[in-house]
């Protein structure tokens, strides 16, 4: 009762495409080659992926639900949209937590601290608020203007300017402690057309 069917046995190169090299096995395991849109997708968080390190004091809280913003994807470009209205939210210790989270490299922790502080220093009433917050706020801003990212650096020159333009001269008090020698020659590294006034 044969059926007419011959199954053949598989030769060498057969079973070397279908098993796996194992590990004591002679042969390397190839390595995955990096895809080139790679290049073209900002760094993102794998949330499967193995932790090398702790999550971030900014990571851990947004985590938690502590920062009362989440970040709304948009077809075109994204917004936060706050939990309750930025001008209920208070600002000790958001608004320092927030300048904190832009020393962060991930998305979407980029961009949910960059706009949080934006927009928190644009509701009505921002400067009575700001202003105690000063002393907290400017050790984490020079952290920020100190670090070795560009775009770091960038987010954090941004949120200077915008500090500045809300609490006005009551930054002048801080600037010292902002403005160290080491901190001018990373800013004259990174921005080759500034020169001091005081030089």
């Amino acid at each position: 009762m044969s059926s007419g069917i011959q199954i053949k046995p598989k030769t060498a190169v057969q079973k070397s495409k279908t098993s796996s090299p194992l590990p004591c096995s002679p042969e390397p395991a190839l390595k995955p080659q990096p895809k080139p849109s790679d290049k073209l997708n900002p760094k993102t968080i794998d949330p499967f992926g193995a932790h090398s390190r702790p999550p971030s004091a900014f990571a851990a809280i947004y985590a938690k639900g502590g920062i009362p913003c989440r970040l709304v994807h948009g077809s075109v470009k994204h917004r936060l949209q706050w939990e309750c209205l930025p001008e209920t939210v208070p600002f000790d210790p958001l608004l320092v937590t927030l300048a904190e989270g832009l020393r962060e490299t991930k998305h979407p922790y980029t961009f949910v601290s960059k706009e949080g502080f934006k927009e928190l220093l644009m509701v009505e009433g921002a400067t009575e608020k700001a202003i105690p917050l000063l002393p907290r706020l400017v050790p984490v801003l020079k952290a920020a203007l100190a670090h070795l990212d560009d775009e770091v650096f960038g987010r954090g020159l941004d949120a200077l300017v915008q500090l500045s333009a809300v609490v006005g001269p009551s930054l002048n008090d801080h600037l010292k402690h902002l403005l160290t020698n080491a901190t001018v020659a990373i800013i004259k590294s990174k921005i080759p057309t500034y020169c001091s006034i005081s030089s």
